[in-house]
């Protein structure tokens, strides 16, 4: 067995006149090394869930990329794209590309006989992925919506229905205000809930087909186009090949076409989002200086305690290097016990709350009614690592404190 190693490991687990010899402070570096990642993995996994949540639900009612009419973003009026088979075959062709669909929408306000609230009446064909709403849904269900005719129903959020007074099944009247206003009755066939506020309280969703009737438009017209990638990470390329095929084409109406991201569509959402990973930063740094302080406190003590000891080695003829080795590999045994019991102490919570939903959130304040878990394996495996790299780095300075003992006057202290 190697003498660094051998001499380390009865240092960890030594014994003196019948008692553990430093057991205060090996405890108290293993729990900093051990509360240092367990924080770390929850605060990361807890902040990559909720990220992830709140994206998925605004791409789930817009999508990562858009293809509107170039006048919509300086506007609130209804503008509209021609959607032709050319313009299909250009989607088509970028390979980022995984689904697209037609969308059409309508400004417009439900009216109760108690109250009334302004709203976006969203129209879908039947090409549209409805799996989101499907996986929010509450009560009823998500109709068939067709570009042929209308189905004379609407999915309403919970939220909306709330603030109305309205339940599953019941029939209400929209108004559409423009030179007269025009009037249109629906019936609730389904309700949802994403706690996504700023959506939820403003869409409803019907079927593509009515809506352009309101709107006055065309089959082949309508507001825009959605489109979903392959993977979020495709977000910048997608949208740079899709501007180059698309951008400044204009339509047999002289409607031009407009690109855009869903980023910068929510700037604000994202924004918002972004300024999560400074908050991480800076607890990942503060948790590293927990584990660290620890870490060294802990060695110097040991170093200190063990000054009789390295003067008898040193007087046998280990080096200052073979001296540094040992308590360096002295280090590995109480950060690798740490890092054990932070692992199952981190992942034995973000288990918890991903399959119990324990921690509830307010979702009017957070969008969320629970907090949310994603346990992100190369993360958790690249802090355990930066753990141990970090925590060994910060240990190399003070080891050099055994160069200072020397072996004539050290022997003769007990």
């Amino acid at each position: 067995m190697q003498f660094e190693y051998f001499i380390a490991k009865k240092i960890y687990g030594g014994k003196q006149d019948g008692k553990n010899v430093s057991r205060p402070a090996i405890r108290i570096a293993t729990i900093g090394i051990t509360l240092g990642l367990a924080v770390m993995i929850v605060a990361v996994s807890v902040v990559v869930g909720f990220k992830q949540d709140i994206r998925d639900k605004v791409i789930g009612f817009t999508s990562e990329v858009r293809i509107s009419n170039a006048s919509d973003q300086r506007s609130v009026k209804e503008y509209n794209i021609q959607f032709h088979d050319s313009l299909k075959k250009v989607v088509e062709s970028v390979p980022e590309v995984a689904h697209y669909q037609r969308y059409s929408q309508k400004n417009g306000m439900i009216k109760t006989n108690d109250n009334f609230q302004g709203m976006v009446l969203k129209g879908v064909g039947q090409e549209y992925d409805m799996s989101f709403y499907r996986s929010h849904l509450v009560a009823g269900k998500v109709p068939d919506f067709s570009d042929k005719e209308s189905s004379k129903q609407i999915l309403i959020s919970q939220s909306m229905c709330d603030m109305l007074g309205l339940k599953l099944g019941d029939k209400v009247y929209t108004y559409y205000i423009e030179d007269n206003i025009r009037v249109r009755r629906f019936q609730i066939a389904g309700i949802f809930e994403t706690h996504l506020s700023e959506y939820d309280k403003n869409f409803v969703l019907t079927d593509i087909y009515t809506v352009n009737q309101l709107n006055k438009w065309n089959d082949d017209q309508c507001s825009g186009v959605e489109i979903s990638l392959k993977d979020f990470s495709m977000l910048n390329t997608g949208c740079t090949h899709l501007r180059k095929k698309i951008n400044a084409r204009s339509d047999n109406y002289g409607n031009y076409y407009s690109v855009s991201k869903i980023t910068e569509l929510t700037p604000q959402i994202f924004a918002w989002l972004g300024l999560l990973d400074m908050n991480v930063w800076i607890i990942l740094g503060l948790m590293l200086a927990v584990a660290a302080f620890s870490m060294v406190s802990g060695l110097l003590i040991i170093i200190l305690e063990r000054t009789n000891m390295i003067g008898i080695l040193k007087a046998l003829g280990a080096s200052n290097t073979q001296m540094r080795k040992v308590f360096l590999h002295f280090s590995v045994f109480v950060i690798g016990k740490g890092m054990i019991f932070g692992n199952v102490i981190g992942l034995g919570i973000c288990l918890v709350q991903k399959y119990t939903g324990l921690i509830h959130l307010n979702p009017q304040n957070y969008y969320v009614d629970s907090v949310p878990i994603i346990m992100n394996i190369p993360l958790i495996l690249l802090l355990n690592v930066g753990t141990f790299v970090i925590s060994m780095v910060v240990l190399i300075a003070p080891s050099y404190m055994v160069s200072r003992i020397l072996p004539a006057k050290s022997i003769r202290f007990e």
